[in-house]
């Protein structure tokens, strides 16, 4: 299939474009939001970018929309209504920001773009009204067993820590550095150790990585800590778990489901989760007995092409027919409500 998408969540995108499909990412002289194409990402060559004013002469199956605004810009970037004229799904990426029990989704008044949600969480907190709703979880690239934890110090990915505050648990890092020094990685951290009134040699801001360096830092750090209240299920934990690292995570959202017991702690006890980074701190032993857990489950349940054929399967439903009358890349599609991929 030839499917059209924007690069707005590039963890995620990361994972996407490793399939067999040709996907077209529009690109606009400014780089921006609307028209960033590759960005220089180490992808393979079926990911094409495609300038958006030739988007109206571009073939496209299908569209995989991720911001309510695409619906409008797809109409006129290229002629055909999403839902209507080109097969669409939408991916919902985030939990509900206000009122997140009663929260309506954009989409909730269409029955004509499905919605897939990246956790089971974020389908349930969503009124989806008439939108078919199912959840594809997420798949990661595996990075390889990098772990070594011969730093002891505790490690965490965060971006603009500083300005999205308690919903990343920013916070809560003064209470973990006192238990041992801890190294930021992520966007906009630079200002966090005077933001948080500690010394930057115990709250350490390292910076935006390219994906190799940060797994390759990440991996020496002794402990991975997930410390966000509120977030659809931070790919970044799933990478450290990849990676081998033991996990230590507010019990929020899906991080209970992402992390077993056997892979470090998940509860809303501080003091429980800074005693146990106390204790894996000291021991590197149970730190890396913990972690080989991590990565098993990560590998079992988020793997790459668990997630690739998921979505082969939902792309199949949405297009079964080409027009070149090829047959779609799902061989037994299920419809789309019947389905809850794991």
């Amino acid at each position: 299939m030839r499917i059209l998408l924007w690069h707005v969540h590039g963890g995620w995108t990361d994972a996407f474009v490793r399939g067999r499909h040709d996907y077209l990412l529009p690109l606009n002289e400014a780089h921006d939001a609307w028209g960033l194409g590759r960005a220089g990402r180490d992808w393979p060559e079926r990911v094409v970018e495609v300038d958006v004013a030739r988007l109206r002469e571009t073939d496209v199956d299908v569209v995989v929309l991720q911001r309510p605004e695409e619906i409008d810009a797809v109409e006129r970037l290229t002629g055909r209504a999403p839902g209507r004229d080109l097969p669409a799904v939408f991916v919902e990426h985030n939990t509900p920001k206000v009122s997140v029990t009663d929260t309506v989704h954009p989409l909730a008044a269409r029955s004509d773009i499905p919605i897939a949600h990246v956790t089971h969480f974020n389908r349930l907190f969503w009124d989806a009204g008439r939108a078919p709703s199912t959840v594809i979880e997420h798949g990661v690239a595996d990075p390889g067993p990098l772990y070594t934890g011969e730093l002891e110090r505790l490690g965490v990915v965060i971006n603009e820590p500083v300005r999205r505050g308690r919903v990343t648990g920013t916070d809560l890092l003064p209470g973990f550095s006192r238990v041992a020094p801890l190294d930021v990685f992520g966007m906009g951290a630079e200002h966090l150790p005077e933001a948080l009134g500690v010394r930057a040699d115990r709250i350490a801001p390292v910076g935006d990585l390219p994906s190799a360096r940060l797994h390759a830092e990440l991996a020496r750090r002794r402990v991975y800590l997930h410390p966000l209240r509120w977030t659809s299920l931070g790919l970044a934990l799933l990478e450290a778990m990849h990676l081998g690292m033991p996990v230590l995570a507010l019990d929020t959202t899906e991080a209970s489901r992402a992390v077993p017991p056997e892979a470090g702690l998940v509860s809303n006890d501080l003091g429980a989760l800074e005693r146990a980074a106390a204790r894996l701190i000291r021991d590197p032993a149970g730190a890396a007995e913990q972690g080989a857990a991590a990565r098993r489950h990560a590998l079992e349940h988020y793997g790459l092409e668990r997630f690739l054929e998921a979505w082969d399967r939902l792309l199949g439903d949405l297009a079964p027919r080409r027009r070149s009358g090829r047959r779609p890349a799902a061989d037994s599609p299920t419809t789309l409500m019947e389905r809850t991929t794991r």
